[in-house]
């Protein structure tokens, strides 16, 4: 979205798209956003490792579900999963991802030391991804809300807002229009070089978080 200024999304939020979309992961942020994305009126793939947990995550939200390894459906491919799983996402689909919107959720956190990211300091997991899949379309968005704050659409009193970044505009609009289709904001930052940044502020929140600074239904959020 160019601008959201007071009032941007009234009228917008909650009217329903018809696209597609998969999610590979079936944890606490893949059910959120597989949540939203069938809220806003997405057919939605949610793929996972354990296949019963997928089909009892997909029925309650009448999606679809699969194992990993199976063909993507979707147009909006959102990794839901750890940063170490996706070098192997993208050697197990490789031209797949090809046009597709690849949406990367993760925090490469050094889990070992909680000290540290595990990207160049002049990358992030969104840029490494994207080196990996030349002819995806790949967006950063969702790590920098905990999975509460997708499901609620809130962040303690203040509507959650998810950031967006990417290269491709129609991409990130994509994206930012299922966001706010399934009643969600979203805010489109910049390019997909801020992912940067995004990984670095959600390593600061989860930290907070772990010290029990903030909650992880709160965490920070836009408040215009």
């Amino acid at each position: 979205m160019d601008e959201l200024g007071p009032g941007a999304l009234d009228g917008w939020i909650g009217k329903k798209l018809m696209t597609n979309v998969t999610v590979i992961g079936t944890g606490n942020i893949g059910s959120a956003v597989a949540a939203v994305a069938t809220k806003g009126g997405a057919h939605v793939q949610l793929l996972g490792r354990d296949g019963e947990k997928a089909a009892s995550v997909a029925a309650g939200l009448g999606a679809t579900s699969g194992a990993v390894g199976d063909v993507l459906t979707g147009d909006i491919v959102v990794l839901a999963v750890p940063y170490d799983a996706l070098a192997e996402l993208a050697e197990l689909y490789g031209h797949q991802f090809d046009g597709k919107v690849v949406v990367d959720v993760t925090n490469p956190i050094n889990f070992a030391t909680f000290d540290e990211l595990t990207v160049p300091a002049d990358s992030s997991a969104a840029g490494e991804l994207q080196k990996q899949l030349p002819d995806a379309r790949v967006v950063k968005a969702f790590n920098t809300n905990f999975a509460g704050t997708i499901a609620t659409g809130q962040v303690g009193d203040v509507p959650t807002t998810v950031l967006v970044a990417g290269d491709d505009d129609s991409a990130t609009q994509a994206l930012v229009d299922l966001i706010t289709a399934g009643g969600v904001a979203a805010a489109a930052i910049g390019p997909l070089k801020r992912a940067r940044e995004l990984e670095a502020f959600a390593f600061l929140q989860i930290t907070l978080a772990a010290q029990e600074i903030v909650g992880w239904g709160g965490g920070f959020a836009l408040r215009k």
